[in-house]
């Protein structure tokens, strides 16, 4: 079968909102029930003390998370937004349980990142359906125009660190991103976005994937051990080594717990 790319007009909306909404699902039906199945593996390997929120970067011990992120139909995506020359940068669990108040503040990815702006994109896959009961992530179109605004310390009730000032943005232009299992949205590393508590009795599972154009430096001060995997195209800048493929199918790093920061 064919693979899809994003069409002129598809191009130009990222362009201009900062996210895509609606795309087919890549992996439909008896596929979206084995990342499930996948998903459950994975989480054995949690230890007591970690949730599945802690699974970062995993790619890089487990082949089933690596070949996600290779996934043909995703990349032809990618390549829409960021052109041919791309690599793989990072990879995340955001999960939420059933009637857990814990809120995503508003927020950009690039205030934590240290990176150059617009030039990273972020797949959101999601493992369960996601909607707006379950704690659907939410997004302010256009915003990725005004560069990095103001961020300040997260309240407690918080999954991240920081969140923006309000009065910084509106948001009753808030457009929720409801996706069903297997399927995906994207949005650029500086639009606003954040999500609300799960109300509902089903967990909420998003694998998050970070693409970022070769140009791109992840600050060695903030990531010292960085490794990238070239997904398409060349790398012409050398800033960063690449790693090494997963061999197991299900594995992990050495701990990893979230760590909040504070300051």
């Amino acid at each position: 079968m064919a693979l899809n790319k994003l069409t002129t007009e598809q191009q130009q909306f990222y362009e201009d909102h900062g996210y895509l909404l609606g795309l087919p699902v890549i992996f439909p039906g008896e596929e979206a029930k084995q990342l499930q199945k996948g998903y459950e593996q994975l989480i054995s390997f949690l230890q007591d003390d970690e949730n599945p929120s802690d699974i970062m970067g995993w790619h890089k011990t487990s082949r089933w998370l690596y070949d996600i992120c290779t996934n043909p139909q995703i990349l032809n995506y990618v390549e829409g937004v960021l052109g041919k020359d791309f690599y793989l940068a990072a990879s995340e669990f955001i999960t939420k349980s059933p009637h857990s108040d814990k809120t995503v503040p508003w927020h950009q990815d690039s205030y934590y990142w240290s990176t150059a702006l617009n030039n990273t994109v972020t797949v959101w896959l999601a493992i369960s359906d996601v909607d707006e009961a379950n704690g659907a992530m939410k997004v302010i179109p256009g915003t990725h125009k005004a560069g990095i605004i103001q961020h300040k310390i997260a309240g407690d009730d918080a999954i991240l660190s920081f969140e923006l000032e309000q009065g910084t943005f509106s948001e009753k232009d808030a457009v929720s991103m409801v996706i069903p299992a297997g399927g995906i949205s994207m949005h650029v590393d500086s639009l606003i976005h954040g999500s609300g508590p799960n109300t509902s009795d089903r967990w909420r599972i998003g694998f998050v994937i970070r693409y970022s154009k070769t140009m791109v430096r992840w600050d060695p001060q903030v990531y010292p051990n960085f490794q990238l995997y070239m997904m398409r195209g060349k790398d012409d800048y050398g800033y960063h080594p690449q790693g090494e493929l997963p061999v197991e199918p299900f594995g992990r790093p050495p701990y990893t717990k979230r760590i909040r920061k504070r300051e």
